[in-house]
């Protein structure tokens, strides 16, 4: 049994690597395809450690955009060297590193007061911490922001001799790939961890949780910051995969269509969100062409999913085998 387990899991991680490592194989050629898959990744990562926060652990936190540009912000400015700059010249691999922890400690900063709170109330601190990025970098010209145009400048990823460039996505789209591959992994060993299981039981039963011995505020504390962490992470690689960043990241439209992505894919209910990210990554594309009735298009679209399926796209299999079984009998009445 353990055995066959153990197989339906490595296909079920296997099947979808692989057909993402051939990609390129059969795409490489097109650079706006390869653009948007990298995208497809990024938002992917940032989808799911949302909703680590929101499915999991049952926190109703809105600044998850707010950890990616602190991250992007945080790598753009240790990397950059020039005038008006912090001027560290860090290498932007140690960037990115820098970029999830500074993300991970601000989190669990803001995380120590705000989980005192309940509700709606913890949705007001995070957006509060949402809407003061903007202002701060806007302040932040002086030490190389760029504050309120974009921050340009920022040093490409290298590879010995090998400096990555918008000119072959390739090599980037790799980048993200195995960024991708080691933080979904490490989503679901959490999520599939004793730590995991007690974030559900907090989510669901709390008084019994804490019956349990489950310390509630530790562990969503302790989430929050890794939440905060991967976040950050994605976004010191979004800065060097791009080469500039502006406070319009933190956009309301970039908000919505995450948040979007996180509500569709099903809350706790891994890796419905990776996958809702890459299905609204496209489709917005797509659907760029009709401009201002887009968003009318991809509201239909979540409405729909959100009726036929409340429980988002990861519902969708559990409704296709009740429909069958309640098929079954009748059928067998009819016979």
């Amino acid at each position: 049994m353990k055995i066959e387990l153990s197989r339906k899991k490595l296909l079920n991680f296997g099947i979808p690597v692989l057909i993402l490592c051939l990609v390129p194989v059969f795409l490489g050629g097109s650079p706006h395809i390869m653009h948007i898959m990298i995208m497809c990744l990024i938002w992917a990562i940032v989808a799911t450690a949302w909703d680590l926060v929101i499915g999991y652990g049952g926190i109703f936190s809105v600044g998850q955009i707010a950890f990616f540009a602190i991250g992007a912000y945080t790598s753009a400015l240790m990397t950059k060297v020039g005038v008006n700059t912090l001027g560290l010249g860090i290498s932007p691999w140690l960037g990115i590193l820098m970029a999830g922890i500074i993300a991970g400690v601000v989190g669990f900063i803001i995380s120590l007061p705000c989980l005192r709170l309940k509700g709606a109330y913890i949705a007001l601190v995070t957006f509060a911490l949402h809407m003061t990025i903007p202002p701060l970098v806007r302040a932040g010209q002086p030490i190389g922001t760029g504050g309120v145009g974009s921050l340009v400048g920022i040093p490409p990823l290298q590879l010995g001799s090998y400096i990555f460039t918008p000119m072959d996505r390739i090599p980037s789209y790799w980048v993200a790939l195995a960024i991708f591959c080691a933080l979904m992994f490490a989503v679901y060993k959490i999520i599939n961890s004793r730590f995991g299981l007690a974030y559900v039981a907090l989510r669901d039963d709390e008084p019994f949780a804490r019956s349990l011995g489950i310390n509630m505020y530790r562990s969503q504390v302790m989430l929050f910051a890794i939440s905060a962490f991967i976040t950050g992470i994605m976004g010191g690689f979004y800065a060097h995969y791009l080469g500039l960043i502006s406070h319009g990241i933190l956009g309301l439209d970039i908000f919505v269509l995450v948040l979007v992505m996180v509500i569709v894919g099903g809350m706790g209910r891994f890796p419905g969100a990776a996958i809702a990210a890459f299905i609204f990554t496209f489709a917005n594309e797509l659907l760029r062409p009709l401009e201002g009735f887009r968003a009318i298009v991809l509201g239909g679209i979540i409405i729909a999913v959100v009726i036929l399926s409340p429980q988002g796209l990861m519902g969708i299999p559990d409704l296709v085998r009740g429909f069958f079984r309640r098929r079954k009998p009748a059928m067998e009445e009819i016979k």
